[in-house]
């Protein structure tokens, strides 16, 4: 049986390039086993033909009703399927969905039936609010990476902005990469609708909100982009440490000149 993705180049490429991002993650120490998730929104490259595949699987509920999702279609990863596994072969690590009219279920299309993340209400939640305020964002990407979370460990710096002036302050390119910075939702049960609603919360001001001593979630235009954002942070999260191991605290780049950053790349304030 042929793969979705045979005469379809837009498709394979969107899928690939999350297959790239999914070794990046793995590289980096950022996806321990079966850690992460990755979602992304691939409705504007179905053709007819995809919309009328049947489904191979039973209809699956979501947990929540999502209207604006009605006849989308998303890549996901599998639920327990590893970021190194999903790297070498994407449509055997994760699936192709269709949600149904109910907006309440969804249906595995391609290529095997593998089970979503069991975190997929949370993806979801997030995509359809991305679709209902109009975003052209289409990616959501969870991962644990390292230096981040070593710093939401600490309790000084889970303040309103506090971590992100202290990486934007690192190196230039955090601030105008990650213009909008890092938003903090406290500890909170992992797949919990308390965890979904605050983190939901938190990506109305952020493109990238930090889950204390867990990882974090990012939303971006494609699977790429959100990744970017990420290791931008991680970055500067290195940088901080690295300078606290060699013995000082690190001097940072001074309120004046992230201003004149800010005005300089026409910067959101």
């Amino acid at each position: 049986m042929k793969s979705i993705l045979e005469g379809r180049p837009a498709l394979k490429q969107e899928v690939y390039k999350i297959a790239e991002v999914a070794g990046y993650l793995w590289q980096n120490g950022w996806a321990e086993r079966n850690g992460g998730n990755i979602t992304v929104n691939v409705t504007e490259l179905v053709d007819d033909d995809i919309k009328a595949l049947p489904a191979i699987s039973e209809v699956i509920p979501i947990g929540v009703t999502l209207p604006a999702l009605k006849g989308c279609y998303f890549y996901c990863k599998g639920t327990g399927k590893r970021m190194r596994d999903l790297a070498r072969e994407p449509m055997d690590n994760g699936s192709i969905i269709r949600i149904m009219d109910d907006c309440a279920s969804y249906v595995i299309i391609a290529d095997k039936a593998v089970m979503p993340t069991s975190e997929l209400p949370s993806h979801l939640t997030v995509h359809a609010h991305l679709i209902e305020s109009g975003s052209n964002y289409k990616a959501t990407v969870h991962t644990h990476p390292i230096e981040l979370v070593a710093m939401s460990h600490n309790r000084a710096f889970l303040g309103k902005d506090v971590l992100t002036n202290i990486l934007w302050s690192m190196i230039p390119e955090t601030k105008a990469f990650c213009p909008l910075g890092l938003g903090i939702v406290p500890y909170e049960l992992p797949g919990s609708k308390a965890l979904a609603d605050a983190t939901l919360k938190e990506l109305e001001d952020y493109d990238v909100v930090m889950w204390e001593k867990h990882g974090v979630f990012a939303k971006g235009l494609d699977v790429m982009d959100a990744f970017d954002q990420i290791d931008v942070l991680s970055k500067s999260a290195k940088i901080y440490i690295d300078a606290k191991c060699m013995g000082f605290e690190p001097e940072g780049m001074s309120n004046e000149q992230l201003k004149e950053m800010t005005v300089a790349f026409n910067l959101p304030k």
